[in-house]
């Protein structure tokens, strides 16, 4: 029984411990980067999707926001597997963003960066399903990006928090 208690005692002194630190959520409310931050990408689908879920995380800063970043997505297709009749089964859809965080009033540069990942789709007999697993394979790398470009933001959080 009070091997039980231990364990319970350990992590209610570890949640206050945290309470006393400081720790404060990232996307918390009132606070970090989410409504702060406009985004603007280059005019294809993955970057409008790279857009989309960067707005899904931090919100739409619209017009007035402090901060913007630019991206442009970069994708490129390969073939990841080929059959013995030399057709290809599998494809990969590697992908890189070139992104700019900058200051929304005088277009200073806060930071920069590259993300790169890469993700596959199956190429099925029909061309109509093959087209659906090669969209959502776009879809997935779109969030893996946006993903990799928010960890950075968010390790800038402290740094640029309003």
């Amino acid at each position: 029984m009070s091997s039980d208690r231990l364990p319970r005692r350990a992590v209610l002194l570890a949640l206050i411990g945290l309470g006393g630190c400081g720790f404060a959520p990232i996307y918390g409310d009132g606070g970090g980067l989410r409504g702060q931050i406009s985004f603007d990408s280059n005019d294809s689908v993955a970057g409008f999707r790279l857009r989309e879920q960067l707005e899904l995380r931090f919100g739409g800063g619209g017009a007035g926001a402090p901060y913007r970043l630019r991206a442009t997505v970069r994708t490129r297709e390969r073939a990841a597997a080929i059959d013995a009749d030399g057709d290809t089964t599998r494809l990969n859809i590697v992908g890189s963003a070139e992104w700019v965080l900058s200051d929304s009033t005088t277009g200073r540069r806060i930071e920069d960066g590259t993300v790169e990942a890469f993700t596959g789709y199956s190429a099925a007999a029909s061309t109509v399903a093959t087209q659906s697993t090669r969209d959502d394979a776009l879809n997935r790398l779109a969030i893996i990006l946006a993903d990799l470009i928010a960890s950075r933001l968010l390790a800038l959080t402290q740094d640029l928090a309003p």
